[in-house]
């Protein structure tokens, strides 16, 4: 493992309270564009390169009046900044990196420079796990608000009540999506090990991140090292219902909250009811009645999710009944079964489903908040782990509660290794033998063509991909909308 840090003496007075040039590589990534946006807040010039520059980032940026190259050249750093801020994306062979290096510019990686720039004194909240990060995060992020608390965030989508990913805010916490992928090119730890937080929250340990983890003991050794370094002074929040969860829990020196469906939670949700288009649920705490939520989240996972940052939140001494009004009012997170129109009785639903666990729990919840409606589920296999075999026979119950199942071939196939490459003929083959309809299409124009062949009134389609699946969701509502 390399790993290559900055001088701290060269740095040492890049930070937020005066004012710099910081370049960020790979601005255009979600993460490093929230960056942008927090350190031009703070007075900073900020200025990026990156080779994918196209909308929602790039007009984004642009009217934040951030200058970004397009490409990677030394060149880019002849006006000398006072630090380089690198994303995950950079490899060690980018041209302009390898200026950064030779030059002895100051660098950092993403997490450092939350660290320095969003974080600095107040008490880091991280939410981590395999599932559930983004939805939890911006439910943590909105309740703090509600309570006046002021929080800063850093989140890896854009949270509806905020129409953002970022808040520098001036209160004492602020709320990071602990993500588990590695960190940059010169620093291969997780990202989460880079924070530090007051409290966490763990939701799930399942394997994932095909391309830099080997096995799922991997990812367990990553998650046990993440709790491991929360302080004895600390908190953990985590989901007890899950054998995993609990043993890498046990590794932490903080004190650890266990919430769940069961009853050997501390804290459990009970009486699970789909109402409108959320779920109200009852809580229980210790074993006693505490007292009943409505959160306008469909489905069994956003009760967890729920339940999780009321355990948090309620552990940092919030009131539970300025809790319970503020729970309504949250508007959820963009890609997160967010209904993006009805066309003639028709409903579109965008969804960031990838993983097998996520598919499922996605199409569960589709299903009680559209009751009685056939649902249409077409699905991208994108990911650098959903191209490889990995999951090939997971996805076959995953995807069985969809009524009619489209699945496009996994793009760029070629990133997967040889011989262990997905197979979405196979995975229709499979569903069809179980007793479901499903197709597989070579590419994405295919898959819309015969989408429309089949859809009719009072249908959901619900599209999953952590991509933009070519355009499918703007060109299938096109097709739909009346002329």
């Amino acid at each position: 493992m390399v790993a290559i840090f900055c001088d701290p003496r060269k740095d040492s007075e890049v930070n937020a309270n005066s004012p710099h040039h910081i370049h960020l590589l790979g601005i255009c990534g979600t993460g490093m564009a929230a960056l942008a946006g927090i350190l031009k807040e703070q007075g900073h010039l900020v200025t990026g390169s990156d080779e994918h520059t196209y909308p929602p980032m790039s007009t984004f940026l642009e009217k934040l009046g951030i200058e970004v190259y397009d490409g990677y050249r030394p060149e880019h750093l002849e006006k000398r900044p006072d630090l380089a801020v690198i994303g995950n994306v950079i490899r060690a062979e980018n041209p302009e990196a390898r200026e950064i290096l030779r030059l002895g510019l100051p660098h950092l990686s993403l997490p450092e420079a939350l660290n320095r720039f969003l974080v600095g004194e107040r008490q880091a909240l991280v939410v981590s796990g395999t599932h559930g990060k983004t939805t939890t995060s911006s439910l943590l992020a909105w309740l703090l608000f509600a309570a006046g608390l002021d929080p800063g965030f850093m989140i890896g989508g854009i949270v509806r009540n905020f129409q953002s990913n970022y808040r520098l805010g001036q209160g004492p916490y602020v709320v990071l999506e602990g993500d588990e992928y590695d960190t940059a090119f010169f620093d291969k730890r997780p990202k989460f090990l880079l924070f530090h937080p007051r409290l966490a929250i763990l939701t799930s340990v399942e394997f994932d991140h095909a391309d830099i983890y080997e096995d799922l003991p991997h990812v367990v050794r990553a998650f046990t090292a993440f709790v491991s370094q929360l302080p004895a002074t600390g908190a953990l929040l985590a989901f007890g219902d899950e054998l995993r969860v609990r043993q890498v829990a046990a590794q932490a020196a903080a004190p650890v909250g266990f919430y769940g469906l069961n009853s050997d939670s501390q804290w459990q949700a009970r009486n699970l009811q789909p109402r409108g288009e959320g779920m109200s649920f009852e809580v229980w705490r210790q074993g006693l009645f505490w007292d009943t939520f409505y959160v306008p989240l469909a489905g069994r996972h956003n009760v967890l999710n729920t339940l999780a940052v009321l355990a948090a939140l309620t552990d940092l001494g919030l009131d539970r009944q300025q809790l319970k009004e503020a729970l309504p009012d949250f508007a959820g997170v963009k890609r997160r079964l967010e209904v993006v129109g009805d066309f003639g009785g028709i409903t579109v639903v965008d969804d960031f489903a990838h993983h097998p666990t996520a598919v499922a729990e996605t199409l569960l919840a589709a299903r009680g908040r559209f009751p009685g409606r056939r649902l249409l589920a077409a699905f991208e296999p994108r990911t650098n782990t959903s191209r490889r075999r990995i999951f090939q026979a997971d996805y076959v119950p995953a995807l069985a509660g969809a009524d009619l199942i489209l699945v496009r071939e996994p793009p760029d196939i070629w990133k997967a290794p040889e011989g262990d490459r997905f197979s979405s003929a196979e995975l229709a083959a499979d569903l069809n033998r179980a007793g479901r309809t499903a197709w597989h299409f070579s590419d994405t124009d295919a898959l819309l063509a015969h989408l429309l062949a089949q859809v009719r009134p009072g249908d959901v389609v619900l599209v999953m991909s952590n991509g933009g699946f070519d355009g499918l969701i703007p060109r299938l509502c096109q097709s739909l909308a009346p002329s």
